[in-house]
C-alpha cells in the first residue's frame, strides 16, 4: 500500500474516539468514507454526470436556492397561513451557515496553530473538518494531507459552512465516529426525511438522487461533530498520549431520558410545523409534506450572530439584516423559554440570617449550557433592604463584564453561598498538565471544573460517562442532579445564607440567571497573539455589545423580617382567627386606630393577595388563598406597619 493511501486512509479514520461507546463498521455495509478513497474515487468517476465535474462532490448552497429558497410566485415553501418558510433564507444567518467566516472561531485556530506550530496542520485539520466540513473532505479526497485556513478563505466550498449538502449527503450510517470523522456518502444522493422522494427535478438540474432516509430525523445525524475528543499536549507542545473531551452534546443528550421520550436534537433546533408544505419551487404536482421541520438552527450564541451581523462586509457574509434578526430572536427565545426553569424560594429567617433556595432545573437535552467551553451561566443574587441599600450581592458583572471576585483559575462550584462576592458559574473549565486552567484546547488535559446542569435522566452508570462527566466539587454536592442518592433530576439548588446585620426594615431579593458566550477570561490570552485573525477579531470583539444575555429571574419582596414579627404592639390590631379552616380572617383596628391596606405573603416572602385603596376602615375581612400553609398580613395604618401570621389549615 502506498504512503499516499496510508496518508488519506489515517486521516478519515484519525483516533476519533478511543473510548469504549465506539462502535466499527462492517467493512462489508460500510459507507464510502471506511473505503480507501481510490476506491471511492473510481466509484464516482462511473456516477458522475453534469453538472457535477470530476472531483466535485457536493453541491453548495447555491445551488439549493433555486428550489428550496423564496418562491418569487409564492406558491411553495409557505405555511397555510401563507408566510413564507423557505430553508434557505431561515440557514442562511445561522451559525451552522456561518461556521467557516465565525471570526471567534478562526482566531482561535490561529491561536492554536501559532502556540504549537508543528502541528498546524492536523490542528486545522481538526478544526476544519466539522467548521468547513464539505472544502475539507474535497481537498483531502484529492490527496491532500491538510486543509488549512489559508485554503479555506478562497474556498467557496469550504466557507459554504455546514450547508445544505454537508448535512444532507451523510450516510445512514453516522453515529459511530465523532471529532469531526463525517461519514459522508458520496455516490451523488441528498437523503432527506420524506418517503418517496420526486426524484426526476434534482437528478436532471444537479446530478444528485433524492433519497429517503429515516438518519435525517434522528440526533445521530448531529454526533460526528458535536461530540469532539482532542489529543493532549504539554506546554512544551509534546505529546502526552492522553485525550479530552472538548465538547460532547450529543452524548449528553445519549445520557438523559430524551432518547426514550422520542424527543430529538431536531425537536428544539429545527421546530416542526404540521401544515403541509410544497417544499420546491416551480414543479406542479410535488406532493406537499408534514411534518415539516424549519432550517432555523437556532441555539443560543446569538452574541456571535450581532458580532457578524454588525461586520458583514468585513466578513464576506451577505446575509440580509432581517434575516439575522429573526435568527437572533429565535436563539434568545431558544435560551429564555426551552433552557431552563428558574424558582426562588425563601427557606427560613432567623433574627441575624436570611436562608433562600434557588432551584435550577435544565430543560434541555444537554448540559446547561452546552457546546464549546467557553459558553458559561451565571447566578446573580442581590438583597437590599427597605432604604435599597445593599445588603448581599452575588453574581455581579464589572464594566468589563468580569464576574467580581470570581477566583482567577476557575470559581469551584458551591452548594452554599454565604459571602458577598461569591459567586456560582456553571461552566466546563479545562487544566494543561500543570493543573492550571488553560483556553489553549491542544493543551487542555484534566477537568478542572465541569458543574453544568445535567439533563433530566442523566446519571454515573452508563459507559460513556467518562466522557460527560461532572467534575468531583459537583458530583459531591448532594443537590446536584440527585434527589437523595437517585441520580438524574437535572437539577441543582442553589442555596443561600444572607447576614442580616444592619438591615433597615423587609427586605427584597432579586435574583438572575445570566449567559456568555465568550467570557472575557477566554479572550485575554488570545488577545496577547497578533494574528491576523485575531487582530480582526480584537477589533470586532471590543465594538461589540458584550453584555450577558438574561436567562431567567425571579424576586422575593417585602420580606418580613424576623426582628419584626417579634417586636411589634398585639393591642392596636387584632385579628383573627390564627388558625383559618376556611380562609376566612378578620382584621380589626383598635384604639381608634384605621387600617389604609393589607397585603398578604406566603411563607416564601412573595405577596399572593393586596387589599388597597381601603379608606382608613376600623374592620376588613379577607380571605386567605385555598393552598393550606403559613401566611403573613402586612397591615398598614395611619401611622405604622404592623404584622400578623396567619395559618390556613
Amino acid at each position: 500500500m502506498s504512503i499516499k493511501k496510508i496518508t488519506i486512509i489515517c486521516i478519515l479514520v484519525s483516533f476519533a474516539i478511543g473510548f469504549k461507546f465506539l462502535n466499527s463498521a462492517s467493512s462489508k455495509d460500510a459507507p464510502h468514507t471506511y473505503h480507501t478513497m481510490e476506491q471511492v474515487k473510481a466509484y464516482q468517476d462511473t456516477l458522475l454526470r453534469a453538472p457535477i465535474t470530476a472531483g466535485q462532490y457536493f453541491l453548495p448552497s447555491s445551488s439549493c436556492r433555486g428550489c428550496h429558497g423564496y418562491d418569487l410566485a409564492h406558491n411553495s415553501n409557505i405555511n397555510e397561513a401563507g408566510e413564507d418558510v423557505n430553508l434557505v433564507d431561515r440557514w442562511e444567518s445561522s451559525m451552522m451557515a456561518l461556521s467557516a467566516k465565525d471570526p471567534f472561531w478562526r482566531a482561535k485556530v490561529s491561536q492554536e496553530i501559532t502556540v504549537n506550530p508543528a502541528h498546524a496542520g492536523d490542528l486545522q485539520n481538526k478544526c476544519l473538518d466539522c467548521h468547513a466540513p464539505l472544502g475539507s473532505f474535497t481537498s483531502k479526497f484529492h490527496g491532500n494531507t491538510h486543509y488549512t485556513l489559508a485554503e479555506l478563505v478562497t474556498d467557496s466550498l469550504g466557507l459554504d459552512g455546514v450547508s445544505c449538502a454537508a448535512c444532507h449527503t451523510i450516510s445512514p450510517n453516522v453515529g459511530f465516529t465523532f471529532s469531526g470523522n463525517i461519514p459522508f456518502d458520496t455516490s451523488l444522493v441528498e437523503y432527506g426525511p420524506f418517503t418517496a422522494p420526486s426524484v426526476g427535478p434534482m437528478q436532471l438540474y444537479e446530478g444528485f438522487t433524492p433519497t429517503y432516509s429515516p438518519h435525517m430525523d434522528q440526533s445521530k445525524l448531529c454526533s460526528a461533530c458535536h461530540t469532539l475528543i482532542t489529543q493532549t499536549v504539554d506546554t512544551f507542545g509534546v505529546s502526552t498520549g492522553g485525550y479530552f473531551t472538548e465538547q460532547a452534546t450529543f452524548h449528553e443528550y445519549k445520557n438523559s431520558n430524551y432518547p426514550g421520550n422520542n424527543i430529538k436534537c431536531q425537536t428544539c433546533h429545527m421546530p416542526q410545523v404540521t401544515d403541509a408544505i410544497i417544499i420546491a419551487n416551480g414543479f406542479t404536482g410535488l406532493t406537499p409534506r408534514t411534518p415539516f421541520n424549519q432550517h432555523v438552527f437556532a441555539g443560543a450564541n446569538s452574541f456571535m450572530l450581532s458580532l457578524i451581523k454588525s461586520n458583514k462586509m468585513a466578513l464576506g457574509v451577505n446575509v440580509p439584516d432581517n434575516h439575522f434578526d429573526s435568527t437572533i430572536s429565535a436563539s434568545k427565545a431558544m435560551l429564555q423559554s426551552k433552557s431552563i426553569n428558574f424558582k426562588l424560594t425563601l427557606e427560613s429567617i432567623t433574627s441575624d440570617s436570611a436562608f433562600f433556595k434557588v432551584k435550577i432545573e435544565n430543560k434541555a437535552g444537554h448540559k446547561f449550557p452546552s457546546g464549546y467551553p467557553t459558553r458559561r451561566a451565571v447566578v446573580q443574587f442581590v438583597v437590599t433592604d427597605a432604604n435599597n441599600d445593599t445588603v448581599f450581592k452575588s453574581g455581579i458583572f464589572n464594566n468589563q463584564y468580569r464576574v467580581i471576585g470570581e477566583n482567577p483559575d476557575h470559581e469551584p462550584h458551591h452548594n452554599t453561598i454565604n459571602q458577598s462576592n461569591v459567586s456560582q458559574i456553571y461552566e466546563l473549565v479545562p487544566g494543561d498538565v500543570n493543573g492550571n486552567f488553560t483556553s489553549i484546547l491542544e493543551r487542555a488535559a484534566i477537568l478542572l471544573k465541569d458543574n453544568r446542569i445535567p439533563p433530566v435522566g442523566f446519571t454515573s452508570a452508563p459507559p460513556i460517562y467518562d466522557t460527560v462527566k461532572s467534575s468531583a466539587d459537583a458530583e459531591t454536592d448532594p443537590d446536584f442532579n440527585k434527589v437523595g442518592t437517585v441520580e438524574g433530576s437535572g437539577i441543582d439548588y442553589l442555596h443561600f445564607a444572607v447576614p442580616l446585620a444592619g438591615a433597615v426594615g423587609n427586605i427584597n431579593v432579586k435574583t438572575k440567571v445570566y449567559y456568555q458566550s465568550v467570557p472575557p477570561k477566554w479572550v485575554d490570552n488570545l488577545f496577547t497573539f497578533t494574528t491576523p485573525e485575531v487582530n480582526t477579531f480584537k477589533t470586532m470583539f471590543q465594538a461589540a455589545d458584550q453584555s450577558p444575555v438574561l436567562v431567567a429571574s425571579d424576586s422575593l419582596n417585602s420580606i418580613l423580617l424576623a426582628t419584626n414579627i417579634s417586636t411589634v404592639s398585639k393591642s392596636e390590631i387584632k385579628v383573627w382567627p390564627t388558625l383559618s379552616i376556611d380562609g376566612r380572617v378578620s382584621v380589626e383596628a383598635e384604639y381608634g386606630t384605621l387600617i389604609k391596606s393589607i397585603e398578604v405573603f406566603n411563607s416564601e416572602g412573595k405577596q399572593v393577595t393586596e387589599l388597597t385603596n381601603l379608606g382608613y376602615q376600623s374592620a376588613i375581612t379577607l380571605y386567605l388563598p385555598q393552598i393550606s400553609g403559613i401566611y403573613y398580613l402586612r397591615i398598614t395604618t395611619g401611622s405604622k406597619i404592623i404584622y400578623r401570621k396567619v395559618v390556613k389549615s
